[in-house]
Parts: C-alpha cells; sequence; structure tokens
C-alpha cells in the first residue's frame, strides 16, 4: 500500500460517508468546472482564515499555534494556486454564495470553553477530510479533458490528509480519545446529512445538486 493509499484509507475509514455519486457526475462535468474552482478558491480563503481566528484566539496554547500558523500558510499557498489556474482558464474570480455545509457544522459547535475549541478542531478535521477525499474522486473524472487541473488534484492529497490529521490530534490532546470519539458520533450524523442531502446550489462541499 502506497502513502497515499494509506491517507485514503484512513479518510474513509474517518468520514461518515463517500461522496455521494450524483454530486461527482455533476462536478465532474466540463460546464460546471468553472464554479467549481471558484468555490475552492473560496475554500481555501476560509480555511486558511479560520487557521488564524484559532491563532488569535487561543495565543497560550503553543502546539496549536504551531500547527495553525503552518496550515495558514499552505491554505494561502493552494488558494494561490487555484487563483492561477482560474486566470489559466479564463475563469474570474466572482462572487458565490456560500455552501450551507460549512455553517451546518459551526451551528453545533458549543458557544463555551473548552468544548467550543475541541468542537472546532473536529469540524476543522470533517471539512480537510471531505475536501481530501472529493480531490481523490474528482481527480480520475476530469482527467479526460482537464489533466492539469486532476494531476493538481491529486498533488494537494497529502497535504489535506496532514491537515485532517492535525486537527484532530490537536482535540485529542485536549480530552482525549474516549472524548473525541463520543463527540464524533454526533458531528458525523450532521456531516453525513449535509452532504447527502440534495442542494439546490452546486458547490464544492454541498450535496448532490437538485435544480
Amino acid at each position: 500500500m502506497t502513502k497515499d493509499d494509506k491517507i485514503i484509507a484512513a479518510i474513509d475509514a474517518f468520514l461518515p460517508c463517500p461522496t455521494p455519486q450524483a454530486w461527482l457526475d455533476h462536478a465532474a462535468h466540463p460546464d460546471n468546472i468553472k464554479l467549481l474552482l471558484i468555490d475552492h478558491a473560496n475554500c481555501e480563503k476560509k480555511a486558511a482564515a479560520t487557521a488564524m481566528s484559532l491563532i488569535w484566539r487561543y495565543t497560550d496554547q503553543p502546539d496549536l499555534l504551531q500547527k495553525m500558523s503552518q496550515l495558514a500558510r499552505e491554505e494561502l499557498l493552494h488558494f494561490e494556486q487555484v487563483c492561477g489556474l482560474m486566470q489559466a482558464r479564463g475563469v474570474a474570480y466572482e462572487e458565490v454564495t456560500a455552501a450551507r455545509y460549512a455553517a451546518g457544522l459551526r451551528a453545533v459547535c458549543s458557544k463555551h470553553e473548552p468544548q467550543r475549541l475541541v468542537d472546532t478542531l473536529l469540524v476543522g478535521a470533517l471539512v480537510e477530510a471531505r475536501s481530501c477525499e472529493r480531490f481523490h474522486v474528482l481527480a480520475p473524472r476530469i482527467e479526460g479533458f482537464d489533466s492539469e487541473l486532476a494531476k493538481y488534484y491529486r498533488s494537494l492529497l497529502r497535504a489535506e490528509g496532514r491537515h485532517f490529521e492535525d486537527y484532530l490530534a490537536l482535540a485529542v490532546d485536549r480530552v482525549g480519545e474516549e472524548q473525541v470519539r463520543v463527540r464524533l458520533d454526533d458531528l458525523r450524523a450532521i456531516e453525513r446529512d449535509l452532504i447527502e442531502s440534495p442542494d439546490s446550489e452546486f458547490r464544492f462541499h454541498s450535496g448532490p445538486f437538485v435544480a
């Protein structure tokens, strides 16, 4: 088993469900790559902002500061790379509404510490793992008409896999594996509903698109 195979196996075991085939069929259509790229850029920008917000909020936690600083730099690099791919394809960075996915997960996060931090870290792990899983299943589907983008999505596998593991490890370090397992059961059920239920807007983290 290669390193990439191990990353995907760990992510598949962590996530509550695979990406629905209906979402993948829609996302992998050439006509939808423009919107996919725009929202992907938004996701990278928001991921960097999440890491930075944790840096500002938890200045007394050196391990978190180090991991989030590294993550923010990597997410901003990915943002720059996606913007470059958009520019090369003549895709303007237009405003699009946010998917309900991240907001749906954040809505159930505790408002009180220390659970607020733990929930935020676990939501971060789920978001990063889902992103990684979608890069993995998208790459072979778009290879035939955009090999450069397929190659780029494959290249993101290890970075996104590490981000998911970093978030999860930080949560375990704070409350232990058992408490994390119990809380993840709740969050996974919510994540699964968001991923499997229909969406009226197509986004990188949306459920199956229904016009």
